[in-house]
Order: C-alpha cells, then structure tokens, then sequence
C-alpha cells in the first residue's frame, strides 16, 4: 500500500492504489485530534485552475455575462414590479394578483 505520487489528479488515480474497504479502514484508524502538516494544501477536487475557497464540484466559481441593454432593461422592469407589488402588500404567488 505504498503510495508514491506527489498530486493525485482524480479519484480515479486513487481507486488504483486502494479498494474501498482499504480506504475505509485507513479513515477509522486515522486520529481525528492529529495535527496538520504545516506543509499540507487544501485538496481542490481536481481543479488546480484557479484558487478557491470551495471545491469546484460544490460551487463553481461565478461567470460573469454581459447582456443586451433590453435584456437589463426587461430584468430590471420584472423586479421592479415584484417590489411594487410586494410594497402594496398585494400577492402574486398563484399567478394573479390578490390581497395578501
């Protein structure tokens, strides 16, 4: 069970070197009150790209997308009427506007 790769770039890589059952056992005897490494780096889920707080796989990063001046325009016209409507305490959650 010897391990020698610096960087396993998937769980793939890992899956060759142990069986489940192998990385099962090694979890239960780990301790859990060890200390890290100072030298350790966080695991990033097989995406070095770009530095994150969260894994890829949990969050992907945003992706900024510009649109046309009438898609912003439309956007901004639909929250603006949910806000008017919310503000005279009116309801639209069946579809049709109503006393809340």
């Amino acid at each position: 069970m010897d391990v020698t790769t610096s960087e396993p770039s998937s769980d793939v890589a890992i899956s060759q070197f142990f069986t489940d059952e192998e990385l099962t056992d090694l979890a239960l005897a780990a301790d859990p009150h060890a200390p890290l490494d100072p030298d350790a780096v966080p695991w990033r889920g097989g995406s070095g790209s770009h530095p994150s707080l969260l894994p890829d796989w949990y969050m992907p990063s945003p992706m900024a997308i510009r649109h046309s001046r009438a898609t912003q325009i439309t956007i901004i016209f639909i929250v603006a009427g949910f806000l008017i409507i919310d503000a005279f305490g009116l309801c639209v959650t069946s579809g049709f506007i109503s006393l809340a």
